[in-house]
């Protein structure tokens, strides 16, 4: 039976790269739920990838922060040992070199606590994004259980849909961003009231004809900023996973071109260390953003407080 009347037309290796990486890279959305639930007042709460991901990342910062937090303060110790120490040393870093630094001495321990959930949310969820959870599923469905991929009712080619990393996804970054947004409005009226906090947003002083430039840019930087927050992390968290499928392509790529299987296994010898290395870098980025974006929060937070600096 020929290609057009299978309704099917086959592709070349270079054709297939592109979709393929999209294919893992991509936000996960509601079209491959994992568990469908009917849409409420017009909105589809089904459960996809990377809700499932969010609620794996909440568990996690839980047991691996909150509960050993809890329990140290009411063991009513002296000093922390193992696990907390770590955690001590973190939490004292955001506070004196992040928070402290741009809020204020004064605000230092009202904001210290959501700076501190921002970053161990992102950096779990960042975190474990490196780790090849599904992909090791999809081989499993593929090659044990013997499952097609074009079997749209399998629970495992479901989830195999979108990048692993939730941090990845913009609607989590955006959400993530809101956040920061309404913190800074929030931190503005508690420091100077709402009206002033508002007034606040422009130099005082300034000739009228001035403000008729100015007052739209400061309310578009008002935007700007938590719009910059979302574009950062999702773009960066990424840009990794991209670099990564691309270079282990070329050995297909490579293999398809010179219809050679040693073309290919040669292609290996230097895109797999590479990888490897943009792994290895991967891991820095995945610090590095939490950081920034803790960081960020706490100069807008900072900004809003401290109108006059």
């Amino acid at each position: 039976m020929s290609a057009v009347e299978t309704g099917h037309t086959s592709q070349s290796v270079m054709e297939q790269v592109g979709s393929n990486i999209i294919h893992h890279v991509s936000n996960s959305d509601i079209s491959h739920p994992l568990y469908h639930i009917p849409p409420l007042f017009g909105i589809d709460f089904s459960v996809t990838k990377h809700v499932l991901m969010l609620w794996i990342v909440a568990l996690l910062v839980g047991i691996a922060v909150i509960i050993p937090v809890r329990k140290f303060l009411s063991s009513n110790k002296a000093a922390p040992s193992g696990w907390m120490n770590g955690i001590e040393a973190i939490v004292q870093f955001i506070r004196d070199s992040i928070v402290k630094p741009n809020v204020g001495p004064k605000w230092v321990m009202t904001w210290t606590p959501l700076v501190l959930t921002l970053f161990f949310f992102i950096l779990f969820a960042n975190g474990i994004g490196m780790i090849p959870i599904f992909d090791v599923l999809g081989v499993f469905n593929r090659f044990v259980l013997d499952v097609p991929a074009s079997d749209s009712h399998n629970m495992i080619n479901n989830i195999l849909h979108g990048g692993v990393t939730a941090t990845g996804n913009f609607n989590v970054t955006a959400g993530l961003a809101t956040i920061t947004f309404f913190s800074i409005m929030v931190a503005g009226t508690m420091a100077h009231g709402f009206i002033n906090h508002w007034k606040n947003l422009a130099p005082h002083g300034l000739a009228w004809p001035v403000y008729i430039i100015l007052i739209p840019i400061e309310l578009m930087g008002l935007f700007v900023q938590p719009f910059a927050l979302t574009m950062r992390l999702a773009a960066n968290m990424t840009g990794g996973h991209i670099a990564l499928l691309a270079l282990l392509s070329l050995m297909a790529i490579f293999g398809e071109m010179f219809h050679s299987t040693i073309a290919g296994v040669g292609v290996a010898f230097v895109a797999i260390p590479i990888a490897v290395a943009i792994s290895a870098l991967e891991i820095i980025v995945v610090l590095v953003q939490a950081y920034v974006f803790t960081l960020l929060t706490s100069v807008f937070v900072g900004m809003a407080i401290n109108v006059h600096h």
